[in-house]
């Protein structure tokens, strides 16, 4: 079995942002060279998230409306006593999860008909990085 290895970056404008990442994604398996097999993409920080689902704007909305229902900036979290201000962020990136693992077949993302991947941001403005890691048989 034959491994790539390579990284998205991110600096996000907003706080919280889903950014359709399936593209970037695509191309990292291209470079590798893999024609069967499996890649992986998490975030590599605790306030960030990877996800598939659908790449429609209402229910990215939806998703945003949700996540602040269940964990809502601004309240009172205990994690805030250490001196940060992103509970909610930590709370929300382990709903929607930090990493997807995608089929790979004939040398591409093997997706449902609707099935995208995203990055979501929940404490962005600075620099954030996601890896890629592409494994299988050329």
């Amino acid at each position: 079995m034959a491994t790539y290895t390579d990284y998205l970056w991110f600096t996000t404008a907003r706080r919280q942002e889903f950014i359709r990442i399936t593209d970037e994604v695509r191309a990292i398996v291209e470079k590798s060279g893999i024609r069967d097999g499996m890649v992986l993409v998490s975030a590599m920080h605790i306030t960030a998230g990877v996800y598939v689902n659908d790449w429609e704007d209402g229910l990215i909305h939806d998703f945003q409306v949700w996540l602040e229902k269940l964990a809502p900036a601004g309240l009172p979290y205990r994690h805030h006593q250490t001196g940060e201000d992103n509970a909610d962020a930590h709370l929300k990136r382990t709903l929607m999860g930090h990493q997807v693992i995608v089929p790979i077949t004939n040398g591409d993302l093997d997706l449902g008909p609707w099935e995208q991947v995203f990055y979501a941001e929940f404490d962005g403005q600075r620099r954030k990085r996601v890896v890629v890691k592409v494994m299988g048989e050329f």
